[in-house]
This record gives structure tokens, sequence and C-alpha cells, in this order.
């Protein structure tokens, strides 16, 4: 029983690391619209295809963000009826990029975002201890990029992406009478995207764009048992209470379909399909160094926890309305589906089935524009119930998001 309060606890941990959550915040302008991607007004389209470069109207743009990000979670045990009520601190995702047009047919472009984390905190004696207490997760999305414009109205687009990230969770392990801190602050991996950007004539924008899996390599992650000191050599840890372990965590793939159509001069709507490719997550494997935590018969240091992750879809539609040449007025509603089921929800990243409202305006000052936005979610409730954390109740959720933006164009 002791070996499982720590097996599973330990999956779970680096699991959500690897991006078990993503955030879909990476542009203010983009979120006030439902974060819809088939935008090509400034540098913020590099995320989201860098094809979207060429038609780029400055010759220079630089754009750059961030968010505020408020989020509770609630996990209610139906047979106590004992309810517990995560206090979270505020998420601050961030976001910058920049285009220049080289020639008329080139542009090389850079942006800096943070599309998977979060941090979590639930109370250190709920009843989900043993999986998790506090969970502080990071990313960091490194893309430069290159667009050629194929005709007047095509384009091509391709980014390397370099991927950092960092985990910094605790848990209880009551079995063993203390704690236990996973901490990793070393994962990398890369990947690429591509895409094409059409714009057939004057009213029409179409985005097709794709971001590749990309494997974190987790080289030497630490894990740091506060437990008696005379455990120490049933887990095999040094005397600091440490041990190391390796991993190869996946980062999901990204297919996106976007459009937009200008009804009016001022006024246009946006439309997304997001495919995204969570069944990577089919199991993960940890080696620890040491520790005899795992559950493979021929060598007790190698942990593989079944996830059974599936791909899920995105439907996103948004509008803009231009009051006047200097303010923009946006709208937006999304649909995003989690990426597990009932069976298999875990607390550490919870996820729901999620309507989401989002609103934002805009403001030209000559070359400078300044975009405000705020987003209202409306998680789905859900009857957890994961045997295989003997974890089972209800949880529910409640989210708000709020960003600023500022963009320069050089013409």
């Amino acid at each position: 029983m002791k070996k499982l309060l720590i097996t599973t606890a330990l999956a779970a941990g680096v699991l959500s690391y690897a991006g078990g959550f993503r955030v879909s915040l990476q542009g203010v302008k983009q979120l006030a619209m439902a974060h819809t991607s088939a935008h090509a007004e400034d540098a913020s389209v590099t995320f989201f295809n860098p094809a979207g470069m060429s038609f780029i109207p400055a010759k220079l743009s630089v754009v750059a963000g961030g968010f505020g990000a408020i989020n509770k979670v609630t996990f209610q045990n139906l047979s106590t009826l004992q309810s517990t009520e995560t206090d979270n601190p505020i998420g601050t995702p961030l976001y910058a990029a920049v285009a220049y047009k080289v020639t008329d047919d080139v542009s090389l472009g850079f942006n800096f975002a943070t599309p998977f984390g979060s941090t979590i905190q639930w109370p250190s004696t709920w009843e989900g201890a043993e999986m998790v207490q506090k969970m502080e997760l990071k990313s960091f999305y490194f893309q430069p990029m290159v667009s050629f414009k194929l005709a007047p109205w095509a384009s091509f687009g391709a980014s390397y992406i370099y991927a950092k990230g960092k985990v910094d969770w605790d848990k209880a392990i009551t079995g063993y009478g203390g704690s236990l801190n996973i901490n990793d602050e070393k994962a990398s991996g890369s990947g690429f995207g591509f895409g094409f950007y059409f714009q057939p004539n004057d009213k029409l924008d179409l985005s097709v764009a794709y971001r590749s899996p990309i494997d974190m390599k987790a080289k030497n992650g630490t894990a740091t048992f506060n437990v008696p000191k005379s455990l120490y050599p049933n887990l095999g840890i040094d005397a600091n209470g440490q041990d190391k372990f390796k991993a190869t965590l996946p980062l999901v793939d990204e297919y996106t379909l976007g459009a937009t159509y200008k009804i009016t001069p001022k006024w246009l709507v946006s439309a997304d399909f997001n495919y995204t490719g969570w069944s990577r997550y089919e199991r993960l494997t940890l080696d620890f160094e040491h520790a005899p935590v795992g559950n493979q018969p021929n060598d007790p240091t190698v942990l593989v926890t079944p996830k059974n992750f599936k791909n899920t879809k995105t439907f996103r539609l948004g509008t803009q309305y231009m009051f006047n040449d200097m303010i923009a007025g946006r709208l937006g509603a999304y649909y995003d589906e989690s990426p597990y089921s009932n069976e298999n929800f875990i607390p550490e990243t919870p996820s729901f089935n999620s309507y989401v409202i989002t609103a934002g305006l805009g403001f030209k000052f000559n070359k400078l524009g300044v975009d405000i936005a705020g987003a209202y979610a409306m998680p789905q409730s859900r009857q957890v119930n994961n045997t295989y954390y003997n974890f089972v109740g209800q949880a529910k959720a409640k989210a708000y998001y709020f960003g600023l933006g500022l963009s320069y164009n050089a013409f």
C-alpha cells in the first residue's frame, strides 16, 4: 500500500508537468474574439500561424501582453458530503512577438508564449492530499520563424519551437508519515510549426496551421522525501532524502482551421476549429535512479502508469466592430472539451468540458495599439469516478480571465 501511494502520485505530478492543461491565452485581441486565429493585423498572429506574418500591413510589428487567470475548483465527497475548495493564486501567462518584412515576399519573426501551465493549491490535509497539495507548472515556448509569400493572396510559414519547463509539486505520503516534493526546472524539448495563410480578396482571411508534439526530456528530476530518516534505506534515497528520475514527457500537437470574413468594412466575424492530440497520454513511464517505487516486475525502479487521454475538439466564434477609426469592440464564445473521462479525472490538473464567453476593446493611437479583454468560463460539473486513485465524488469549477496587450506597428 505504501508503494502504491508513492507511485500513483509521482505519475500524476509529472504528467501534469507534461502539459495536461492547455492554456488558450496567447493574444489579448484574440482572446476577446474567442481566441480565434485568422487575424493578420500585427505580430500576435505569429503564435497561431507563422504564415500570417506575410499579410501584416506593417513592415515592423511588435506586440506584448499578459493575463490574469483566476480559477477555483471544488470537490465534494458524495458519501461524506465533505467539500473542499482550492485556494489558487492568480496565474499570469505572458506573450511577446516581433515580425519584420525583410522584403515584400519574405518575413522573419519571433514569438515567446506560455501555452501550458497553471498553479493549483488544495488544503494540506484534504482527502486528496496523497495526490496533490500544491502544484506549480510553467512552460515557455521560444519560436523563431519565417514566412514566404507564394502569391499576392497566399503565403507559407514555418517555425522552430524550443520549449523549457518547470514543475514544483507537493503532496502528502501519510503512509510514510511525511510528504514528498517533485521538482524539475530543466526539462526541455523541441518541435516545429507550419501553416498556410490566404487572403483571396479584401473580405476573407483563411488560416490553416499545425503545431507539432514535443517530447520534453526530464533527465535529472529530483524527488525529495520528507520522511523519517529510518525509512531512507527502504526507499533507496540519499542522505538528503532525495532521488533522481528520468522521463520523456509528451506535449500535444494541435491542428487549427481559422476564417475571418468582413461583413462590412467595420464589422468582421471569425471562426476557428482546433483538434488537439491528447491521445499521446496513453501512458507515462518514469525511470528512477535508485528508489524501488515502480511497478515493473523486472525493474522496480521503473513506473508505468496508464492515463487514457483522448483527442479533443474546440469550436470558436468571435466578432469585431469598429465604432470609429480608433475604437473596436469585440465579443466571442467557444466550447472546449476535456481530454479525459470522469474515470480518469485527476485533481493535479482538473479539466472540464467548458463554455467560455469573451469580450474586449481595442484602441489605436497612430502606431500604438492598446487592447483589453476578459473571459468568463462555465465548466460543466463532473461525476468523478477515478478508481485507479480511489477518488470518487463531484467536481465543479469556475474561472475568469483578463488581459492587457500592447502593439506597435511601423509602416
